[in-house]
């Protein structure tokens, strides 16, 4: 069946986004609140475990004094986060990973439709569409935001509604995603996906990669396969994804 939808994850797909841009929003957050949290590059990774800012917040909060959060303290934070985030990409702190500018081009060119599905709020999605995607940003048809769905990754559900919202079944779509709890959604969800781990997703143990059609280090010039079909030229082209649908699941 052809390759009609790609679906793109955001946060360490499109771009190094969570050690270099969240982690760091976070902790300009709690200091600039006077709040005694700070996560480095280890103790946020292990914190990925959890989908969405807010949960990381309540979650961190409730272990550090061993009671439930306040509501209203962890709507501040990340308010704060957030403001922090849009001022770090607006800086130009944060870049997109090789190939995703020339894949996204490519795919618009050949009448793919692209569409966002992520756990992030709209608000960091917005930020980063503004000033990484520029030009590109046209080329996806729809976001699916953390803030769109009930339960974020790995459920299932905002690649359900990716789904739903452009009307196609989940066999002509083809997820991106850098980690785990990525690929079990789009999994779940009956979606094939390629996954190009990130600086948090590549530390993960391999059995979770599993479910994936190929592992690559990235999408641009230099791809390496770290399992999976051989690509040509090194780079993850959209004739390469096409196959990958069309390959019998692992």
């Amino acid at each position: 069946m052809p390759l009609q939808a790609l679906l793109w994850d955001v946060d360490g797909t499109l771009a190094e986004t969570e050690r270099d841009g969240h982690r760091l929003a976070f902790n300009r957050a709690f200091s600039e609140s006077g709040v005694p949290l700070h996560w480095d590059e280890d103790a946020y990774g292990a914190l990925l475990a959890i989908s969405g800012g807010r949960e990381r917040i309540t979650a961190a909060l409730e272990l550090a004094q061993g009671a439930p959060a306040d509501p209203g303290l962890v709507a501040e934070l990340q308010a704060r986060k957030q403001r922090h985030y849009t001022a770090l990409v607006a800086a130009g702190e944060l870049r997109l990973r090789p190939g995703v500018a020339e894949l996204i081009a490519e795919a618009s060119a050949a009448g793919v439709v692209q569409a966002i599905v992520t756990t992030s709020g709209r608000p960091a999605v917005t930020a980063l569409a503004e000033h990484l995607l520029a030009g590109l940003a046209g080329c996806f048809r729809l976001w699916v935001c953390g803030d769109d769905v009930a339960r974020k990754k790995p459920d299932p559900e905002a690649y359900r509604r990716a789904l739903q919202q452009l009307g196609l079944p989940a066999e002509t779509a083809l997820a991106l995603e850098d980690s785990g709890n990525g690929l079990e959604a789009a999994d779940r969800a009956g979606v094939a996906c390629l996954l190009t781990p990130s600086h948090y997703g590549s530390a993960e143990p391999p059995e979770r990669w599993w479910p994936a059609r190929a592992v690559v280090s990235q999408l641009g010039a230099g791809a390496a396969v770290l399992r999976g079909p051989a690509c040509q030229g090194q780079r993850i082209t959209l004739s390469y994804l096409q196959d990958l649908l069309e390959a019998l699941p692992p």
